[in-house]
C-alpha cells in the first residue's frame, strides 16, 4: 500500500514539473521580506543568468553577488521594479546602459569587479540613495550622475580617481564619502557645497593641502585624510567643532591625520590632541 502511495505521488511530482514552466521554476526561489519580493542567486558559480530571470518583472531585490558574471545583458533594463541590485564580487567589465531603465533603483552594489567606466545612462537612476563601486578600476564619472539628488552614500575608494569628479560635488545629500586609496592629490574649493556630509574618507591618496572651504561643512564628524602628503592644515579646521578627537580607529569618529609628513609647529601640537590644535589656530 505504502509503496503505491509513493509512486502515484513521485508521479504526481513528475507531472507538476513538467508543466512548470522554467520562469515559475525560478520564480520558486524568490521570497518576500518585509514586504519586498527578493531573489537571491549568490554564490552559484553563475557566469550567465538564465535569460528567463529577465521576465521576472515583480522582483524588486536581486543579489547576484559572488559569482563569475563578465556580462550583463541588456535585458536587465526589463526589471523595473528593482530598488536593490547587488552586484558586488563578480567580473563585470562594464554596466549595460539599460541599468538606466531601473528608475526605482535605490540601492546599487557593484564594489569588487573590473569596471573601468560608469555609463552615463546611470544618471535616470534620479532615486538612488545607496551607491558602491568601491574596488574597481574607475578612472571618473560621468557628468550625468550629478542629477543624483537623493545619494547620500557614495563608496569610490580603491579606484584609479585623479580628481573629485565634478558631478560629486553637486550630489548635495550626500552624508558618506569614500574616495580612499586612490589617486587624488587635491580636493576642490566645491567640497563646500556638500552641506551635509558627515563622514569623508580620502585616505591613502597623495593629497598635500585641504582646501579652506572644507572648514565650511559643519556637519562633518569624521575625517580621514591619513597616508596622504599633508604638511599643515587650514588655519580654519578649529570650526569643525564636531570632529571631537584625533582619531585612530578606522571607525571612530573625528580627525585621522597622523600618518602625514607634517611641519613641526602643527606635528608638536597635535601630541596635546585635537583641543590643543585648534587653540593653535584660533586667531588671538
Amino acid at each position: 500500500m505504502g509503496g503505491k502511495q509513493s509512486k502515484e505521488f513521485v508521479t504526481v511530482e513528475l507531472k507538476r514539473r513538467m508543466t512548470l514552466s522554467s520562469v515559475d521554476r525560478i520564480r520558486k526561489h524568490a521570497t518576500t521580506h518585509f514586504g519586498y519580493s527578493i531573489l537571491s542567486l549568490a554564490m552559484r558559480g553563475l557566469d550567465e543568468m538564465p535569460e528567463e530571470l529577465w521576465e521576472l518583472r515583480e522582483l524588486e531585490k536581486l543579489n547576484l553577488s559572488l559569482n563569475c558574471l563578465c556580462v550583463l545583458p541588456s535585458s536587465l533594463g526589463a526589471l523595473e521594479n528593482l530598488v536593490l541590485l547587488n552586484l558586488w564580487g563578480n567580473e563585470l567589465a562594464s554596466l549595460p546602459p539599460e541599468i538606466g531603465l531601473l528608475r526605482n533603483l535605490k540601492v546599487l552594489f557593484a564594489y569588487h569587479n573590473r569596471l573601468s567606466e560608469v555609463p552615463e545612462e546611470l544618471g535616470a537612476c534620479t532615486k538612488l540613495e545607496v551607491l558602491s563601486l568601491a574596488h574597481n578600476q574607475i578612472t571618473g564619472l560621468p557628468g550625468s550622475l550629478a542629477t543624483m539628488c537623493k545619494l547620500t552614500k557614495l563608496n569610490l575608494s580603491h579606484n584609479r580617481i585623479a580628481h573629485i569628479p565634478t558631478c560629486v560635488y553637486r550630489m548635495r545629500s550626500l552624508v558618506f564619502l569614500h574616495l580612499a586609496c586612490n589617486r587624488l592629490e587635491n580636493i576642490a574649493d566645491q567640497i563646500q557645497d556638500l552641506v551635509n556630509l558627515k563622514i569623508l574618507i580620502v585616505e591613502g591618496n597623495q593629497i598635500h593641502v585641504l582646501p579652506k572651504t572644507l572648514c565650511s561643512l559643519g556637519a562633518l564628524e569624521l575625517l580621514n585624510v591619513d597616508f596622504n602628503d599633508l604638511q599643515s592644515v587650514p588655519v580654519d579646521m578649529y570650526l569643525l567643532k564636531r570632529l571631537e578627537k584625533l582619531a585612530c580607529h578606522p571607525l571612530d569618529k573625528g580627525l585621522h591625520i597622523i600618518h602625514n609628513p607634517l611641519l613641526k609647529p602643527i606635528q608638536e601640537v597635535l601630541r596635546g590632541g585635537l583641543t590643543a590644535l585648534y587653540n593653535y589656530l584660533k586667531p588671538a
